[in-house]
């Protein structure tokens, strides 16, 4: 358990002395850059003092006002600085990837801060690579245009007619992500369709939104049950990864359907899914099969969940793989 803390303790540290040295470096183009601006600075940071003390010693809140007030000037004037030399006014301003904690991890109330939440299942998932596939798989790098425009066999419609058709429905699943609407997706259809990178891209938009997303295939979701239940000297990460199942904001099961299905495997994923229903916790699922063929692998029970309580998507066209390259 510790572990695990110690590494995103440690990688916080070091994000907050990469930012430090960056600061550092930008002050010293910036004095270069607009002289008199570091005896401005020294000023600011002699008030910010004055202020504080007369705040908390003296008492006195006219003494502390005025003092709020002569560094407010002075730090008008540092930016007016900055911008006459050609860089942004907010140049030397503090540099946080999280805002809300300050590169902490934990909020000022003591909670854990949705960066470090997002930490936590990064690193129990970390096989899944999801932090890296996002990078590339993402809705800035999605391409329509190699979807047919021609109608596809007896759908009625084409292929990009029908993604366009998904986009829609995957942009609204993330713009009502917060609210109780128990809105999951199954997407299904042949390989080479794009749903994996769909679900890389919704993942991509709600963990920019600070959501705590978890993304497993269906075969690493099984050595996850299979670790918990079986082995009796599992580690606590091995604890936290699955009840990460539960709790994540979203949970994205890739490849439903090839895995080696049983009755224990079944019922695990019965337990999570239902459960997250339940608790109206949100979930995507893509698969190769049909309707049909799931009900045959999962049987009535779990397959009147998912396809009951799901949007269902389905994915038609020729393999695209090729043509994405």
């Amino acid at each position: 358990m510790a572990s695990i803390f110690d590494k995103i303790r440690a990688d916080y540290d070091a994000l907050r002395r990469e930012n430090e040295q960056t600061l550092r470096e930008r002050r010293e183009e910036a004095y270069a850059m607009a002289p008199g601006l570091e005896a401005v600075e020294e000023n600011i940071r002699a008030l910010g003092f004055e202020a504080a003390k007369a705040t908390l010693l003296s008492g006195d809140a006219d003494l502390a006002d005025a003092a709020v007030k002569e560094l407010e000037t002075y730090e008008a004037m540092a930016r007016a600085m900055l911008v006459e030399a050609g860089l942004p006014a907010d140049y030397l301003d503090p540099i946080y990837r999280c805002s809300r904690c300050k590169d902490k991890g934990y909020l000022e109330n003591g909670e854990r801060c949705s960066c470090m939440k997002q930490r936590i299942t990064a690193y129990l998932h970390r096989s899944s690579h999801i932090e890296r596939q996002i990078e590339k798989n993402n809705f800035g790098n999605f391409r329509l245009d190699i979807y047919s425009d021609l109608p596809f066999a007896d759908e009625g419609i084409s292929p990009r007619q029908n993604m366009e058709e998904i986009l829609a429905v995957a942009e609204n699943f993330i713009a009502t992500f917060g609210e109780a609407n128990d809105m999951n997706l199954l997407l299904y259809g042949p390989t080479g369709l794009g749903k994996t990178f769909l679900s890389h891209a919704i993942a991509a938009e709600l963990m920019a939104a600070g959501k705590s997303v978890v993304y497993e295939t269906a075969f690493g979701l099984v050595r996850i049950f299979e670790e918990k239940t079986f082995n009796r000297d599992a580690s606590d990460e091995v604890k936290m990864a699955y009840d990460s199942l539960f709790t994540a904001d979203l949970l994205i099961i890739d490849d439903l359907g090839t895995e080696l299905t049983n009755s224990f495997t079944n019922s695990q994923l019965f337990n999570i899914v239902n459960s997250r229903m339940i608790d109206g916790k949100k979930m995507i699922i893509s698969t190769n099969l049909s309707p049909r063929e799931l009900s045959a692998v999962y049987g009535d029970r779990i397959f009147s969940r998912i396809f009951h309580k799901f949007v269902p998507m389905a994915f038609f066209g020729k393999d695209l793989r090729w043509e994405a390259e």
